[in-house]
């Protein structure tokens, strides 16, 4: 064997080893990356998350931006942001459902809002009916401190037909009497961000 063929033969050893170390190489990357891919489809999509913005809210202290984290801190799943200055509270969740169930614990602690959206909204669960009446008795308003009882009291008595009420700082019940819409009364609390019930 001549010398050039011992060359040959020895040279041939560190041309394999870096062979085996660039497949493994490369092995280990397609490892990684297929691992990624594992975690990537065994969590799933990200969801998205709904988001609705309840406008035209009675807020008008501090009282009462505590009162609507209160009430949402009792709803699971659900996040809330009250804007005192502009009146809205934003509620974010990850489904439809709880936003609904956020919107309808609001609406038992007295606040009320529109939210634009057909689909989660305010219900229209007073029980008033159409019609005039002498005497109305609502209930489940949000009232915590003198404030929120004088705009109860301005917005009632701009009701065509309202002669007088009863509304107390934090009192949730109280009558209003006259000659007047029974409906037209319940609407113009609701676009004034109050939630109420005629009680029976």
């Amino acid at each position: 064997m001549g010398v050039k063929g011992v060359v040959e033969r020895r040279g041939s050893v560190p041309l394999a080893q870096n062979y085996h170390k660039g497949g493994m190489m490369k092995l280990s990357q397609l490892i990684a990356v297929a691992g990624v891919g594992l975690v990537l489809t065994l969590a799933g999509p990200a969801r998205a998350e709904t988001k609705v913005e309840l406008k035209n809210v009675h807020l008008c202290c501090k009282g009462c931006v505590t009162a609507v984290g209160a009430v949402l801190k009792k709803v699971d799943g659900v996040k809330g942001k009250c804007d005192l200055e502009n009146k809205t509270v934003t509620l974010t969740a990850d489904d439809d459902k709880t936003i609904q169930k956020a919107l309808d614990a609001l609406a038992k602690a007295g606040f009320h809002g529109d939210t634009g959206n057909k689909k989660l909204a305010m219900k229209d669960d007073s029980g008033v009916k159409a019609g005039k009446v002498d005497k109305l008795t609502l209930t489940g308003i949000h009232n915590c401190c003198p404030m929120c009882c004088k705009a109860i009291k301005s917005i009632v008595k701009k009701v065509d037909g309202v002669k007088a009420d009863t509304v107390k700082p934090k009192e949730k019940t109280f009558d209003v009497t006259g000659d007047f819409d029974a409906k037209e009364l319940v609407k113009a609390l609701n676009d004034a961000g109050f939630h109420v019930a005629v009680k029976k």
